[in-house]
Order: structure tokens, then sequence, then C-alpha cells
């Protein structure tokens, strides 16, 4: 499955989390960081992917096994049972100036072979601890993060994503964080091992980068000064120009009058209406938009998702529209034609019966 780019959002309590995961049990929260944004947004998941609630406010999570690979040549199936396998038995740890707290990530982990998919419950702190905005988030390329090969580098990468100060972290806290305490004792190895190959992939793929000093007490190095940078050219353009366009206050491209009826008769937000703003802007220079909505209007109320409607319909308006002259006559004469073709061959077989 090839994976579509987008801008994900994960809290920083959960980018902070002491924990250590391998590349496909990352690729696994990677995924449920994208279905909790989708549906703290209220966006429609894909069919493939659902979040359902239990009594005791879990959440059943399925998704595609395909979601978790890197690539359509990657193949490694077992991986993901070892990655499920191995996420169900892990916790995370998390402490702030009140509380410490061990959270469980997944429970109840199924794979269902002949649909290929994946199943498992996710209790409700997890859940709140994804988005739990209260230390800020990072904000990160989905499809970048899935193309890391080292753990190492995706945990780098979430730390310095959209970061634009120096940042210092101790190499003891470092170690805590990525829970490796009791390897690399010497700090040589940890710098060897540990951040300068991530900084190598995150120069080769990724939009943020890093340069760093090191901190000495004595003669002991302590800690790390981090230096973030940005790459631009690692930045997927789509992304920025999508970035660019939610800067952007929609009434530069609409009609304050269209903009007040999509907020006040179907709740559009400004930030719903920058996301299908292209779609908005296209059907107002083709179409009357206004008119449009206007009949919509009626529906509001009667459907249940009126905001996914109201896109939907737009969508198909268009499609419709976009049907050349051109094409409604060369349609219209592919037709006659099949039409005389079916009397002559009536008439052929006419004269064969008598």
């Amino acid at each position: 499955m090839l994976i579509t780019n987008k801008d994900v959002i994960q809290s920083y309590i959960l980018t902070t989390a002491r924990y250590d995961f391998s590349v496909y049990e990352k690729r696994v929260m990677y995924r449920l960081v994208e279905m909790a944004q989708s549906d703290m947004e209220g966006k429609k998941l894909n069919k493939d992917y659902t979040i359902n609630k239990t009594l005791f406010d879990d959440r059943i999570i399925t998704m595609p096994i395909s979601a978790f690979l890197n690539g359509e040549k990657d193949k490694n199936y077992s991986r993901i049972k070892k990655a499920l396998d191995d996420l169900e038995s892990k916790v995370i740890y998390y402490e702030d100036d009140r509380i410490w707290e061990k959270l469980r990530i997944i429970q109840k982990p199924k794979v269902e072979k002949y649909q290929s998919t994946v199943k498992f419950e996710v209790q409700p702190k997890i859940w709140e601890a994804i988005f739990s905005f209260s230390k800020g988030f990072r904000k990160f390329e989905l499809k970048t993060a899935m193309s890391f090969e080292s753990v190492y580098s995706m945990r780098f990468y979430e730390l310095f994503s959209g970061q634009k100060t120096p940042i210092i972290y101790s190499i003891e806290n470092l170690k805590i964080m990525f829970q490796i305490q009791n390897k690399y004792k010497l700090v040589a190895n940890f710098i060897n091992r540990v951040i300068i190959p991530a900084k190598k992939e995150l120069d080769k793929l990724s939009p943020y980068s890093f340069s760093y000093e090191l901190i000495k007490e004595g003669r002991k190095i302590t800690a790390v000064r981090f230096f973030p940078y940005l790459i631009p050219k690692n930045r997927d353009e789509d992304l920025e120009v999508k970035e660019l366009k939610k800067q952007i206050s929609p009434s530069w491209y609409l009609d304050k009058m269209i903009i007040d009826y999509l907020k006040q008769n179907f709740l559009f937000t400004t930030k719903e209406i920058n996301n299908n703003i292209d779609l908005f802007k296209e059907v107002s220079s083709k179409l009357d938009l206004m008119l449009l909505l206007s009949d919509l209007k009626a529906k509001n109320g009667i459907v249940k998702n009126i905001k996914g409607y109201v896109i939907g319909t737009l969508k198909k308006q268009l499609k419709l529209h976009q049907m050349t002259l051109d094409e409604a006559i060369e349609q219209a004469e592919k037709q006659n034609l099949s039409a005389q073709e079916e009397k002559e061959a009536i008439k052929e077989l006419k004269i064969n019966l008598k």
C-alpha cells in the first residue's frame, strides 16, 4: 500500500514519553496517532479503518495489515504480528510534576488472516495521551516517519520536527527516554550508535535535522545541545502548499457571503473551509456555488453528516460540469450510431427470415 502523505500531530507527552519500540512498533503507533487525529477532527475514516468505543471507553481499533508496511515491496507480515505481540506486553511510563503513571500500549491484539486486518484495543488514558496538548505538540510528515529504518531516527524526528530553537538533553535523560539505560555504557558509543546514524538518516530523508555540540562537566560528557534546522528540499511540496493555504484567510479565495453561509447553515469552521478551499474555489469559478448551497440547506437535519454530504455533492456537480460539450456530442453520436446499427441488424434479420 502506498502511503498518502499528511501532516500528523502527536502530543509532546507521547513524543517525550519513555519507551523502547522497534521500527514496526513505531509504525503501528504512527497509524494509531493518524486515526486519533482524524477522529478528533471529525473526518470520515477510510472504510478499512474503524474506531469503536466500548462501555468502558476503550477504543477498538481495526486497520489493514498493509497500513504498517513501508511501500508495496515490504511483505514482512510476520514482523507486524511480532510488533503487536511486543506492544501488548509493553508499557509507556509517563511522569510530570504531579504524577507517575504506567500505561499499557494496546490490548487484545488480533489478526484476521483472511481479511488481512489487525484489531486491538486502546485504553482511554493512552487515547487521551495521544492528543493531550497540555505540553504542546509536534507535527511531522507521516510518509517520512514511516520511511525511517532506525527507531532512533524516528524519535529524533519527532523531537525536532518544527523545532526552531536549540534544545539541551542530558545523555542520561535521552537514554531513559529511549529506554536504553543498560546499553552504550561509553558515551562515545551512544553518540556513534544513536546520534550520528539518526542524523545521517534525517539529513537524507527528513525536512528536519540537527547539528549538535557536546556539553562537558569537567572532562565528562554529560549532555548534548542540539541545533535543529530545516531542509526545504526534503519537505513534501504538496504539504507545503496546503500549509500555506491554511495560513491564509478563506476570504482570500471566497466571497464573504459564501463563507458566512457555510458557517451559519452547515456549521463549517474556518479550518474546515480551508481544508476544502480548492473545491469551494473551483465550484465557485464554474458554477453558482451559492445556489447549490441553498439547495443543499434543505438537507440539513435530514442527512446525518451534512458537511460530508455538502462536500460530496459539490464534487459530483463539478464532475458533471466538467463533461465538455464535445464529450456530450460524442456520447450522443455514439448512442445514435448504436441505435442505427440496431435498426440495420433488425432489417437484415427480417430479410434472412423471408
